[in-house]
């Protein structure tokens, strides 16, 4: 397994109002990421990862039960196959976040991780989901209305070209979940969201270079862009990027752009940097006891 592997960020704007179908959504861009993937594949990349809930738009703002017709079972479902067939054409791995449905009405925001070969090799559940209002009346980050917190640890996928690890969205604002995800093994960490101008922007440069520093791999932040109607709550500020465990910024895509992000990532960086900065030697896990327990 080679040391250099190139990586593929996927950022993309919704085409398609909100309050059409569900299935009009799903089905112009599931063709559209497709498409992106193809191209991504052509650009040299090897792990490509779309946005949260890439197949339509961030329907978190509202509270409207429509929306539960957009999940599907992982890996039954007809997305995860159809990528599955994708990823083993083109030989490259995927990491797919889509809704998930389990049983008749349990909901949790998930990427699934498809190897190289076409394999499942397991899901992403996101932990932490917010559930907060905006300015603009009526809409927010309604997260509780549609998914259940998280509830299979933090695993890390041995796929063909490197160890990775999935935190979704709003997960980037816990150090809990990423340093476990390093000790799990992850050389690096996809990050993929949907988050818009305002509050906590100033905060998507700061906190997961902070990450890949704290424990010694990249990270790669996936941002969707544009307005997006009938609610247009905010724009999707886009800057995906991929940051070395330095911190340095490898390449970071445009604020508006539909945009396939290409960058590599280095191994020997991630050996080179434990080897200097030995944050996992110096920790001290028995003086953690309290952050398990429920302080206010």
């Amino acid at each position: 397994m080679s040391d250099k592997v190139t990586i593929g960020l996927i950022q993309a704007k919704n085409d398609i109002n909100g309050a059409e179908p569900v299935e009009r959504h799903k089905e112009a861009a599931i063709q559209k990421h497709i498409n992106m993937v193809r191209e991504a594949h052509e650009k040299g990349a090897q792990i490509i990862c779309l946005q949260e809930i890439f197949y339509g738009p961030y329907f978190c703002t509202e509270q409207n039960p429509k929306w539960y017709d957009a999940a599907e079972e992982i890996p039954e479902g007809p997305t995860t196959r159809l990528f599955q067939e994708l990823a083993r054409e083109l030989e490259v791995v995927i990491v797919l976040p889509i809704y998930e449905k389990v049983g008749i009405s349990t909901y949790y925001n998930t990427a699934a991780v498809i190897d190289a070969d076409g394999s499942y090799l397991g899901k992403y559940r996101k932990q932490h989901i917010p559930h907060v209002g905006v300015e603009k009346e009526g809409c927010g980050f309604w997260e509780k209305f549609y998914f259940k917190p998280g509830n299979l640890g933090y695993p890390v996928f041995d796929t063909a070209y490197a160890k990775i690890g999935v935190y979704i969205c709003y997960d980037r604002h816990f150090p809990e979940g990423a340093r476990l995800l390093g000790l799990n093994g992850a050389e690096i960490v996809f990050n993929p969201s949907a988050t818009v101008a305002g509050l906590s922007e100033y905060l998507w440069k700061l906190e997961q270079p902070a990450h890949a520093v704290a424990n010694g791999y990249y990270v790669a932040a996936i941002n969707r862009v544009g307005n997006e109607a009938p609610w247009n709550m905010g724009e999707f500020y886009g800057q995906s990027y991929l940051v070395d465990p330095r911190g340095n910024f490898v390449e970071t895509g445009s604020r508006d752009q539909d945009e396939i992000i290409i960058a590599d990532m280095d191994k020997k960086l991630i050996r080179e940097v434990r080897d200097t900065w030995q944050f996992y030697r110096d920790r001290r896990p028995e003086t953690y006891d309290e952050m398990s327990a429920l302080l206010p």
